[in-house]
């Protein structure tokens, strides 16, 4: 196998794991590995980890989930449908000329601290 094949299924192992742990996996996980440990640019990288997303990958995990009683399928389905018109806004906003991948890679980076201090410091 090739060394980018093997980084590219161990980036979607580990954010699969995320995923199922802690319902993260794109933004958290995909995004920062591809750009930092593989070199991709931050919106290719971006691109890259939206279409991956995009085939039902929570499905099993949900599954599990749901069977335990700790899913609540009314709100996903509201969540899912804010994802897809989030998803769309979000994607117009950053592919704008103006905005430059190092743009998307501080205000990336100034979002992830702001979530990390709010879970480390904040109920």
């Amino acid at each position: 196998m090739s060394n980018i094949l093997v980084q590219l299924l161990l980036i979607g192992l580990v954010a699969g794991v995320a995923g199922g742990m802690f319902g993260i996996g794109g933004g958290a996980i995909m995004v920062p590995a591809m750009v930092l440990l593989m070199g991709m640019d931050q919106k290719f990288a971006t691109g890259t980890s939206i279409a991956a997303q995009i085939l039902p990958i929570g499905l099993l995990g949900a599954a599990v989930y749901y069977r335990n009683g700790n899913m609540n399928f009314k709100h996903a389905l509201l969540i899912a449908a804010g994802l897809l018109v989030g998803n769309l806004f979000g994607a117009m906003f950053a592919n704008q000329p103006f905005i430059s991948s190092e743009t998307m890679k501080k205000l990336y980076g100034i979002f992830l601290l702001a979530i990390g201090f709010r879970y480390l410091f904040f109920r």
